[in-house]
């Protein structure tokens, strides 16, 4: 298959979106992460969606209220489009509001790897009725998946090589220590009694890590280290 054999990202989103619209699927987005705990706003991300679509959804931080991905954190199931799927907790419903850039049917699949990795991975069509639809799924839902599963599969070397061309910051002995132990699972407090130092200064430590690797908690910079090979789930302190 063209997305295994792929050598750049370019050529492998090219074979995804070719593959999709031989089943009849013009539109894809897909996005994947090395963690759940990873920054949502900065996923591997290719779509050929409306790009007035997805600068709204950049601008807007849409992620933060989207149901598809709220879905695909925690289900294996895939997510067909209906109205009332979209509509959040506070009323906002994403579904009326894409429409105001593209009429679609679609269907959503979440992505989850092996070592923590996940991801979805969407497939949309010009807008059908509801039975028109159902066909179209009904035929091309066992390929859609097999596809899901190659492109997820195919996609984790470009992944794990963005990871691993990012700057490698510089962890004072001091804050290696204190990531050890927030690996491990210690609080703040927990960390200041082993290492004989004020919970304040721990917590100073651990601002100063979150600022060196660009992240808003302690477990996304967990998560960045552990992408870098800064330190390991078999380190001593686990």
């Amino acid at each position: 298959m063209r997305l295994v054999d792929a050598t750049s990202e370019v050529a492998w989103s090219g074979a995804l979106f070719d593959i999709a619209h031989q089943m009849g699927f013009g539109g894809v987005m897909y996005a994947a992460l090395l963690s759940k705990h990873a920054n949502l706003e900065h996923p591997f991300l290719y779509s050929n969606y409306p790009k007035a679509w997805r600068d709204h959804y950049d601008a807007a931080k849409l992620h933060s209220v989207d149901p598809t991905i709220r879905h695909c954190m925690n289900s294996v199931l895939p997510l067909i489009w209906e109205p009332d799927t979209f509509r959040h907790a506070d009323n906002h419903n994403l579904y009326d509001e894409s429409r105001q850039f593209v009429k679609r049917s679609g269907i959503t699949f979440p992505m989850h790897g092996c070592n923590g990795e996940i991801g979805m991975i969407s497939f949309a069509t010009e807008e059908m009725d509801a039975e028109e639809f159902s066909a179209h799924l009904t035929h091309y839902m066992a390929d859609l998946s097999l596809v899901r599963d190659y492109a997820f599969d195919s996609s984790l070397k470009f992944i794990k090589a963005r990871s691993h061309a990012e700057p490698v910051p510089h962890l004072t002995k001091r804050e290696l220590e204190v990531i050890k132990w927030v690996m491990a699972g210690k609080s703040s407090w927990e960390i200041s009694r082993i290492t004989d130092c004020a919970e304040a200064t721990i917590n100073f430590h651990i601002s100063n890590i979150r600022q060196k690797f660009n992240v808003n908690t302690r477990q996304q910079a967990l998560v960045k280290a552990i992408a870098l090979g800064i330190i390991t789930p078999e380190d001593p302190h686990r």
